[in-house]
């Protein structure tokens, strides 16, 4: 006997504790993005309830064919029968071809809406939100989510109203032959709404489950693609695909639940119906013998029946389709209630003429999941970086230096004191204006699927790329990163670069990086070691090139590199997320120990580093 492990939690954030929303409640969320194409949407509802109503009469004619004409045997009026018939199908066909023109236009509209919306709002939502989620959740709800929506709009939706109107009024209809038969015929429906009932609890569980295990398993292909260098240098495919078989078990699993309730509930729409028939035809036969009604009529009943079998029957996959709709309703407007907590202000500064003067005052930070235990990462920091000037920032592994550098363009938010820059608070400017006077170069380099001219002149959105001027500020850009290497590519900087820039070298990838943020001519430019990658002579030439431009560029730079600490004019020594010591190179290691410290600690690891590149 094999047992099947539990499946792992999702790993999407778990949402603030709060009411949960009916059915209808959530969908009207939707609302906002239906308005703009309501009309055109009402429009294929009519038409679908057009073409129900439409189905309902060829019944009545038939009924009235076999009473009349076919009883009589009136060649004529029976070929006139047959041509209303006729005009009937031709007429539902084409009120559903309506339908369909009328609502899929609208759906994808919605579609478009929600996807380009859900995009600005991730780009919107601050760095802590990204910490927290993985991109394979994100992605899921981007892509399966919104079309599911987009379907069920243009399918699910219409069908579900205009099948439950068919139901009522073709059971009203019923009525019109005998009362005994359409009372048979609704009392066998109601285990169907029994079971609708017991389907939604069930079901809606299940379909969230499965959504949150479909995000968790896009998260590992991505994870397993984006590391696949590192997967194939240790050997460890067997292991992760190990690892993803299990989630994809998992998620089988639930799909295989979700198909057994599905299976309950279509069980019982296709039992009660023929159940409803063979009593209707018992009870009809008795009917006829003692003179209610007649054959013709207990013929259009069953016409009648026949023709609501189907409503009936698509009830159980509408109304999964339709707790499919709100799961993923929920999804997305889980990312969308997220707070943002890094906004534009309320009436925001300007900087007309910036000076490039950075400090800290008093700053504290800490992340959103420390505990309450836990003292502040960045604890009381003070420092002062003068226009024009460049400030190396130097410190043991763990100290915060590369925390601190998010701070000045606002990827997160002080929780204590502020950040000023030529005076004023970061967070009395815009956002936009503040990320053109700070521009940053990480030492871990993300390069986009595009051309290398469309990385490097990312920053610079006053710019037509195509223009000579550009042209000159990528080269210059280019040169001072010493990326000369763009030349050699197959179409120059015209070249597309591969998914992260993994077609280039990792020193290719953090020059280009590198002249990214020059590109954006700033005010302050924050590095965070941005020369790791480099070999010794490139970084020689990058380093004597950034003295060029650093001399009229107020810099913050961290510091892993000895080299690098010989670009600064002063040094701030960080220990424990405080800045314990100021000056200059030999300044500082004439008084501080800690800095003698990690000095020694940065020649040492920059000797390891050069002795692998000479084995190299």
């Amino acid at each position: 006997m094999t047992t099947t492990a539990a499946p792992p939690p999702s790993s999407a954030p778990p949402t603030p504790a709060k009411q949960r929303l009916s059915t209808a409640q959530a969908l009207a969320r939707l609302l906002p993005f239906i308005k703009p194409v309501m009309p055109r949407l009402i429009m294929g509802f009519v038409s679908a309830l057009l073409a129900a109503l439409v189905a309902l009469l060829m019944p009545l004619v038939l009924g009235a064919v076999v009473a009349g004409p076919v009883a009589s045997g009136e060649w004529g009026a029976i070929a006139w029968g047959a041509v209303a018939i006729l005009a009937i199908g031709l007429a539902e066909a084409g009120l559903v071809w309506v339908r369909r023109w009328f609502v899929l236009g609208p759906a994808t509209k919605v579609e478009y809406d929600l996807r380009t919306q859900f995009y600005a709002r991730l780009q919107n939502l601050p760095v802590a939100f990204h910490d927290r989620w993985q991109s394979g959740q994100l992605l899921s709800r981007m892509m399966q989510d919104i079309s599911m929506i987009r379907r069920w709009l243009a399918f699910g939706l219409v069908l579900l109203v205009v099948n439950l109107i068919t139901i009522v009024v073709g059971t009203v209809i019923l009525f019109r032959w005998h009362w005994l038969l359409a009372v048979i015929f609704i009392v066998t429906a109601l285990p169907l709404w029994v079971q609708g009932y017991l389907f939604e609890k069930r079901y809606g569980a299940l379909t969230r489950q499965s959504q949150d295990q479909a995000g968790d398993l896009a998260t590992a292909v991505e994870e397993s693609v984006h590391g696949i260098r590192v997967l194939k240098a240790f050997g460890r495919g067997k292991h992760a695909l190990r690892n993803f078989a299990r989630r994809a078990e998992h998620l089988r699993e639930t799909e295989l639940d979700k198909a057994r309730a599905i299976g309950v509930v279509w069980f019982w729409l296709v039992l009660m119906p023929d159940v409803a028939f063979a009593l209707c035809l018992a009870s009809g036969i008795w009917l006829i013998s003692v003179g209610t009604i007649t054959v013709p009529e207990l013929f259009a009943f069953f016409a009648m029946a026949t023709v609501l079998r189907w409503p009936i029957e698509s009830i159980g996959f509408l109304f999964s389709f339709l707790l499919d709709a709100r799961t993923a309703t929920d999804r997305i407007f889980e990312v969308f209630d997220e707070t943002n907590t890094i906004t534009d202000p309320e009436n925001p500064r300007t900087i007309a003429h910036a000076r490039g003067e950075l400090v800290f005052e008093d700053v504290h930070f800490r992340y959103q999941d420390a505990g309450p235990s836990e003292r502040d990462l960045l604890d009381g920091i003070d420092l002062v970086v003068r226009p024009g000037e460049t400030m190396a920032l130097v410190g043991l592994t763990g100290c915060g230096k590369t925390t601190l550098t998010t701070l000045p363009t606002r990827l997160y938010d002080v929780t204590g004191g502020r950040v000023l820059l030529d005076g004023v608070d970061v967070r009395d400017l815009k956002l936009s204006e503040l990320r053109r006077h700070i521009a940053m170069a990480f030492e871990d380099a993300t390069l986009f699927s595009s051309t290398v001219r469309q990385n490097v002149l990312l920053g610079r959105a006053d710019l037509d790329i195509r223009s000579p001027e550009a042209e000159l500020v990528l080269r210059e850009a280019l040169d001072i990163a010493q990326a000369g290497f763009v030349d050699d590519l197959p179409d120059g900087a015209e070249t597309m670069i591969g998914e992260e820039g993994m077609s280039l070298s990792g020193g290719q990838r953090q020059r280009l990086a590198l002249a990214r943020a020059v590109a954006a001519k700033p005010s302050v430019l924050v590095l965070d070691d941005p020369l790791s990658a480099l070999d010794v002579d490139t970084e020689a030439l990058v380093e004597e090139a950034l003295r060029r431009i650093l001399a009229d560029t107020t810099a913050l730079v961290v510091a892993h590199r000895p080299s690098t600490v010989a670009l600064a004019d002063r040094v701030a020594l960080m220990e424990d997320g405080r800045i314990t010591a100021v000056g200059t190179h030999s300044e500082l290691l004439r008084s501080s120990d800690h800095y003698r410290h990690v000095i020694s600690s940065l020649e040492v690891e920059d000797a390891r580093m050069r002795d692998r590149e000479v084995n190299l």
